[in-house]
């Protein structure tokens, strides 16, 4: 079965929608899936179940336990700050080789298709000398890459294509993501975006619900054989 990672052009673009919107397109096909948010900032314990690593559990029909939080998210931290600030305003660290050990030994038991969401944008800092791309780089897994539609999103998609590809990650599926208020409209931003970038690319407009035929489209171009 097959792993991917799903990380963003920048932060807030809508990774945790995505991989939610992913899970639930699976489960209607009746496939094995498992969701992973392995680091998370901007975490609140008083409300847990609206955070990302809350939204993935409630995905895939678990309960909101301590025991399953931190088994899709062991590195939680309160600001919402990149995660090498948001640690260190806790006295904590993110040991990489521990996340990138984490990383792997899921996408070795899994039992279906995985999706491991990242952390910001692509290049967001984790400790002091490694960022996601590090990270990323390290698992090699294929990657769904999530963009917005939003006045300069096709330069800053542009080039966070570029920087993956020239370190040797393969997009699976670019997601643009229809940005709110945004004077361009979201077909001109992907069909700008196609131009450059080989791989598949999904639009999914503004809060459409789960099971929305964007979800479904966007799992036919991760797994056409399953599909």
């Amino acid at each position: 079965m097959s792993a991917y990672f799903v990380t963003a052009t920048g932060t807030d673009l809508g990774k945790t929608f995505v991989t939610t919107g992913l899970v639930a397109a699976l489960k209607r096909r009746g496939r094995a899936v498992e969701a992973l948010k392995p680091v998370a900032s901007g975490y609140d314990a008083a409300a847990a179940e609206s955070s990302d690593p809350g939204l993935l559990l409630a995905a895939l029909g678990r309960d909101l336990s301590e025991e399953n939080l931190a088994a899709i998210s062991p590195w939680r931290f309160k600001a919402g700050l990149s995660p090498d600030m948001a640690a260190t305003r806790e006295g904590r660290i993110i040991d990489f080789s521990a996340l990138v050990a984490f990383t792997a030994e899921a996408i070795a038991r899994r039992e279906g298709t995985l999706f491991i969401e990242g952390v910001g944008g692509i290049m967001v800092p984790l400790t002091t000398d490694h960022t996601t791309l590090d990270w990323m780089m390290a698992v090699k897994a294929p990657l769904v890459l999530v963009a917005g539609s939003y006045l300069g999103a096709i330069s800053h998609t542009l080039s966070a294509a570029d920087v993956v590809v020239r370190r040797g990650l393969r997009i699976a599926a670019l997601v643009v993501n229809e940005s709110v208020a945004s004077a361009v409209r979201l077909n001109e931003a992907a069909q700008r975006i196609e131009r450059y970038v080989n791989a598949p690319i999904v639009c999914i407009p503004r809060d459409p619900l789960a099971d929305h035929p964007a979800f479904d489209r966007l799992a036919d171009a991760l797994l056409p054989e399953r599909a």
